[in-house]
Formats: structure tokens, C-alpha cells, sequence
């Protein structure tokens, strides 16, 4: 059994009784009362009384101040999570194949009309999460993306214009919160309501996009950011320590992990964790989410390690061992998957190019994370030719009347009889129980295969 040397001091599953009480009144509210109730909301929140969807000249002059390095970064990673879109876009088929002699079955993939994408706007800038669902979006060939983010001061965070201008956004708003996703999925101020809506947020947001999940689609159930590193005796401890707070930084409720068969790896992390932190230039965040949900969990093997992290189903999991192919191979249950010391969580949340929209909550034992598959439809269709009733008719007749349903038996039996009016089957077909008029049955039905039983 592992062994906790620090264990979580909270319970990261609060209490969203009250969350969702507020959002569910607010969602009533904009259902009802449409546009004009998301203008009272964001007055309210976000002190914003200007208009909502900003023109490109709005978004030129917001822009124009971002420096150089910062348009050739954002370029940078824009490039890196597109390709990335576009190579799982390749990798997903159409196709058509004949099951059965005379049974066309076909898959076609059919990209959303219209996708939202959340762009969050509170403590920082999230200039990459705009390039993570818009990129995204369009790789998959989403004709019309509508964007929102927090207006702040003047307009929305210029970096973040940029990202979204750079990605192809087709409208930009500034607005924010529950608001923000209702516009999007009502289709307010755009008239174009969103299929799907994606994109990190906080517990108002994601409760937002949880209680309208059915009536839209949604990218993942998101809770706190939450981060895992595997971790042997070849490990630097230092690393380590710097990249779990690298991830405790995102909020006061953002569990850290370390998973590690290495007792003096271990405390020597307890031990420096402190330092790490307090040397952040703002270290409350960090140094809450270490103290409430961080923990140190001390295995026999690597085996007991890829048990305890697949059973924690991280939203990130890092691993700094031995043997990196042998993890690739064995771990099943996580949002992203980072595979060495040369590679860090953060690298995936800014510029790597895998989606840093991922599932938490135990969510990755049953989901991945953003990708452009959650943009397409993937529809199926089906082809018969008479013929190929002689058996799909018949089959499907017989296993109808197995589960009772009488309805979808006598479609097929109907098929048969139109098809086959000369032969017997061994099963029982409507016919003069049923006094049906030719022009409904068919002219062949009346010469039909008489009653037998099966």
C-alpha cells in the first residue's frame, strides 16, 4: 500500500450548492430577458456599458501596443498547437464499406456549424488558452467561432486580442462569467447560437457550462487545475519542486502530487518546497494550494506508481524515471501526458501544441481532452439494396420480436413480403391479420408468404 508522507488537508470537492443556485438564476434570467440582461450583468460585474462585439478596427487599436516578441511568441505557439489541430484532423477518416452483400455503411465527419470559446480574464492573461480552443475550432473546420473574454478597463487584455485575431475568431466579444456563456449558447448579439462551447473558466463559468450541457455541447467537466509528477531516484529534486509549483500557482484550490518509490527524493521535495515557493514573486496562491491540497505519496515500485496515478487520473501527469516508454505503455488514465525532464506542464499550458484544455475530476479515466474530434460530428449512414433484405429484413424481424417490439418487426416483415412476395420465412409475417389496403403495402403484398412460425 503507498504510504502519504503529506497528505491533502482539504477536500478539493466543495460545495457548489450555492454556485449553482446563482447560476441557475442567472441563466433563467438571460433565457427570458435576452440581451438586455446580459448588459445589466455586465455592468454589474465587470463595469462594462459599451458595446459587446468588437469591430476589427476596435480590435486593431487594441493590438497596437503589444511588442514584437510578444506577436512572435503568440505566432510561435499559435503555430504549434494548429499543426498539431490539423494532424488529428488528418488522422480522423470518413469512409464506406459494404458490411454484407448489398449493406453500404459509411461514416461522415461533419464539423459543428458554430463554436464559443471562453477566454478567461481574471488574474492573468490567458493569451494561450485563446490559441488553444479557437485554433482548435478552426483546424476542424468550424465555419464560425465566436469568442468571448473579460473586459478590463478599456477592453479586453491586448495579447489576448491578438491570439484570438491571429486564430481566425469571426467575432470577438468583450464579456465575461455566466454572461458570457449564455450569450454564446442563446446566440445573443451574434445570432448565431453555438453548438458546442469550449474553453477554461472559473467555478461560475464551468458550473454555467455544466447545467447547459445537452441543450450545447461542452469541451470537458472542469474543475481546478490539478498536476502529478512520477518521480524515481534518478529524478532532480529541484525540478521536481519548481514544476509542482509551477502548478500550484494557478489557484489556491489547484492539488499538486508526487508520486515517488524514492524515500530521500520524497523528503528532500517536502523539505524544499517551502523555499521554492516563498521565492515567487506573489507566493499566497501557491503556498495555499501546497499547504490545503498538496500531498507525497511513497510507493513500493513503479507498478504501485502507475496503480496510484491511474486511480488519481490526473489532469497532467509528469514523469521524471527511468524507462520513459515503459509509463507510455502503461499509463491509461490522464488529460495530458509529459514524459521526461526535459519537457514541463508548462510547456503544454503555452507553446508545446497538445491542448491544455483538459479534463479533472477523475475525468480522464473516460475522457481526453480538447481536441478537434470534439468539434466533429462523426454521423453514420446505411444503404440496402432489395436483396440484402432477403437477410438484414429477416434477422432484424426476429431479433424485434425477442424484445417484443412488434412495430419495428412488421417494418421489416413489410420489406420481405415487398421484396420476396413468392417465399416463406420461418418466422411469422403479418398478412390477412392486418386488413391492409394495397396501395399501403404494396402490389406484391397480397401474394404474400402467408403466416409460419418460428
Amino acid at each position: 500500500m503507498p504510504v502519504y508522507l503529506k497528505k491533502a488537508a482539504k477536500s478539493a470537492a466543495a460545495d457548489q450548492e450555492k454556485t449553482r443556485a446563482n447560476v441557475e438564476k442567472m441563466l433563467a434570467d438571460i433565457r427570458k430577458r435576452g440581451e438586455s440582461a446580459v448588459r445589466e450583468y455586465a455592468a454589474a460585474f465587470d463595469n462594462w456599458r459599451r458595446d459587446f462585439i468588437l469591430t476589427d478596427a476596435a480590435i486593431d487599436a487594441c493590438i497596437a501596443g503589444v511588442p514584437q516578441q510578444v506577436r512572435d511568441d503568440i505566432a510561435f505557439a499559435y503555430d504549434q498547437v494548429y499543426s498539431f489541430a490539423a494532424k488529428q484532423r488528418q488522422s480522423m477518416l470518413a469512409f464506406e464499406t459494404e458490411s454484407y452483400p448489398g449493406v453500404t455503411l459509411g461514416q461522415r465527419l461533419v464539423p459543428c456549424r458554430c463554436a464559443g470559446c471562453y477566454v478567461p480574464g481574471g488574474r492573468f492573461a490567458h493569451a494561450a488558452s485563446a490559441i488553444m480552443s479557437v485554433a482548435t475550432a478552426k483546424a476542424a473546420g468550424v465555419p464560425f467561432v465566436v469568442a468571448c473574454s473579460p473586459p478590463r478597463g478599456d477592453g479586453i487584455n491586448p495579447a489576448v486580442a491578438y491570439a484570438l485575431k491571429l486564430a481566425r475568431a469571426d467575432a470577438v466579444l468583450a464579456l465575461g462569467g455566466v454572461q458570457a456563456i449564455a450569450a454564446m449558447a442563446f446566440g445573443l448579439f451574434t445570432d448565431k447560437p453555438a453548438d458546442i462551447i469550449v474553453g477554461p473558466g472559473n467555478a461560475l463559468v464551468a458550473e454555467a457550462k455544466r447545467l447547459l450541457f445537452g441543450e450545447i455541447g461542452i469541451d470537458v467537466f472542469a474543475g481546478p487545475t490539478e498536476s502529478m509528477i512520477i518521480a524515481d531516484r534518478t529524478a532532480d529534486p529541484m525540478l521536481v519542486a519548481v514544476d509542482l509549483v509551477s502548478q500550484a500557482e494557478h489557484g489556491v484550490d489547484s492539488p499538486v502530487w508526487l508520486v515517488t518509490d524514492a524515500d530521500m527524493l520524497a523528503q528532500t521535495v517536502i523539505d524544499i518546497m517551502p523555499g521554492v515557493i516563498n521565492d515567487l514573486p506573489a507566493p499566497k496562491t501557491a503556498a495555499a494550494a501546497w499547504r490545503d491540497f498538496g500531498e507525497v505519496i511513497l510507493c513500493r515500485d513503479r507498478e504501485e506508481m502507475a496503480r496510484v496515478s491511474d486511480e488519481y487520473a490526473a489532469e497532467h501527469v509528469q514523469v521524471m524515471a527511468d524507462d520513459l516508454n515503459w509509463y507510455l505503455q502503461r499509463l491509461e488514465n490522464y488529460g495530458s501526458l509529459f514524459l521526461g525532464e526535459a519537457c514541463t506542464v508548462a510547456y503544454g499550458d503555452k507553446v508545446s501544441g497538445t491542448n491544455h484544455i483538459l479534463p479533472t475530476k477523475k475525468a480522464g479515466r473516460y475522457s481526453g481532452g480538447l481536441n478537434v474530434g470534439k468539434f466533429i460530428k462523426t454521423l453514420t449512414y446505411q444503404k440496402l439494396t432489395p436483396q440484402a433484405n432477403h437477410r438484414i429484413a429477416a434477422v432484424a424481424s426476429r431479433i424485434s420480436r425477442v424484445e417484443g417490439m412488434e412495430g419495428h418487426a412488421r417494418a421489416a416483415d413489410i420489406r420481405l413480403r415487398r421484396y420476396f412476395p413468392n417465399e416463406r420465412f420461418d418466422f411469422e409475417v403479418y398478412d390477412h391479420r392486418i386488413d391492409a389496403p394495397e396501395k399501403t403495402y404494396g402490389k406484391n403484398d397480397s401474394q404474400g408468404a402467408g403466416s409460419g412460425s418460428g
